[in-house]
C-alpha cells in the first residue's frame, strides 16, 4: 500500500521559542537548516508521485533542503490561522484568558479547528488520488499536520491535539489492509 509521508518544517526562531506562527513568513534558524538537511538522508533513494508544500519559505527551504522537488504548492498547507494570536505563547494568551486552548477554542479573527479540518480534508482528498501513482509528500506545519492527521484516522479535527510533532520530522500515514493508520510518528 501506498503512503503518505508528512514532513514538518525546521525550527524558525518562533518555534523555538512557543509563539504561535500562521501567516507570518519567518525563515529557518541555522538550527533549522541544519535539522532539514539531516532529513535528506533518511529520505534519498525515496521516490514520490507528487510532493505538496505549503507556499511558507520555513516550508519550501525545509522540503529543498531535505531533497524533496516540490510538484506543487498548496495553500491548503498554509499552517492554523492565529489571527489575534498571532506571535503570541499560549502562557501570554492565559493571562487574558486561563482556560483557553487552541483546539477547544480557535482564535480570535483566525481559525477554528473544524475549519482547518475543511482544509485537510481536501488535502487528504487530493493526496487519496495521487497514491494511485506512487507515495506522497506533504510539507507543512506542526498543527496543520496534526490536524490533518487526525482526520486521516477519521477522528474529529480537535483530536488533532493528541498527537506532538516535533520540527523537521518525517511522520507516515498509511493503511493496514484497507484502514487508514498512522505508521510512524516524530521519526
Amino acid at each position: 500500500m501506498r503512503e503518505i509521508v508528512l514532513v514538518r518544517h525546521g525550527q524558525t526562531e518562533w518555534s523555538a521559542s512557543g509563539r504561535h506562527t500562521s501567516f507570518t513568513d519567518l525563515p529557518l534558524t541555522a538550527e533549522g537548516e541544519r535539522q532539514a538537511t539531516r532529513l535528506a538522508a533518511r529520505l534519498a533513494g525515496r521516490a514520490f508521485a507528487a510532493v505538496l508544500c505549503s507556499p511558507l519559505q520555513r516550508a519550501v527551504r525545509t522540503a529543498a533542503l531535505a531533497g524533496l522537488e516540490i510538484t506543487a504548492t498548496d495553500d491548503d498547507l498554509l499552517e492554523w490561522n492565529y489571527g489575534a494570536y498571532e506571535g503570541r505563547t499560549t502562557v501570554e494568551i492565559r493571562q487574558e484568558r486561563p482556560e483557553w486552548t487552541l483546539w477547544q477554542h480557535g482564535c480570535p479573527g483566525g481559525e477554528t479547528a473544524a475549519q482547518v479540518g475543511t482544509r485537510c480534508d481536501r488535502v487528504l482528498e487530493r493526496a487519496r488520488t495521487m497514491l494511485a501513482s506512487g507515495d506522497v509528500a506533504l510539507v507543512g506545519h506542526g498543527h496543520l499536520l496534526r490536524v490533518l492527521t487526525a482526520r486521516w484516522l477519521g477522528l474529529p479535527p480537535q483530536d488533532g491535539a493528541l498527537f506532538r510533532l516535533e520540527t523537521a520530522t518525517l511522520n507516515v500515514l498509511g493503511f493496514e489492509r484497507e484502514t487508514p493508520v498512522l505508521l510512524r510518528w516524530n521519526s
